[in-house]
């Protein structure tokens, strides 16, 4: 025959085994501990990582060493209320540091008189490379990149606007 438990035992047992979950669950609930930093070799924690910084003109750097700061400039633009005047790109970026003399715009007005459906503006870099921005309605957000010289140094094909102010 089967003998049954003592009830009070019994109860006892699973009050102990619902305080071990409930307490489980608990803990699990709670705020959790930021993990210490590993001390390095010499003994030092390391400092969290900084904030990325503000591009900058490099002008002994490379073309793609100076594209953050051409994009950075030319989304700029783009932002404010002259996003579809050449000039402004021409200026923002000389006034980032990029030589006047390198550089090449498109028309911002159609041969019609209307606005331009995009405009190009472009940096010579050294003897073979270009930082290129494309801008306007038909190209949606403003496109950057580093590519390479043209013919005789240029970087834009077709008529280019003199920047002559």
């Amino acid at each position: 025959m089967l003998r049954r438990p003592d009830s009070s035992a019994s109860r006892a047992a699973i009050m102990a085994g619902i305080a071990v979950v409930l307490t489980a669950v608990l803990t699990s609930c709670g705020p959790t501990p930021s993990p210490t930093p590993a001390p390095t070799e010499a003994g030092v924690s390391p400092t969290p990582s900084a904030t990325p910084t503000t591009p900058v003109y490099v002008a002994d750097g490379t073309a793609d060493d100076n594209l953050p700061l051409f994009a950075a400039v030319t989304a700029q633009v783009w932002a404010s209320d002259q996003k579809v005047s050449g000039r402004a790109y021409i200026d923002a970026l000389i006034a980032a540091g990029f030589d006047r003399e390198a550089m090449q715009v498109t028309q911002d007005v159609s041969t019609v008189g209307n606005p331009a459906e995009s405009i190009q503006f472009s940096v010579r870099w050294g003897d073979s490379e270009c930082l290129v921005g494309q801008v306007g309605p038909s190209t949606g957000a403003p496109v950057t990149a580093v590519m390479p010289q043209l013919a005789e140094g240029r970087c834009l094909i077709g008529a280019t606007r003199a920047i002559d102010w």
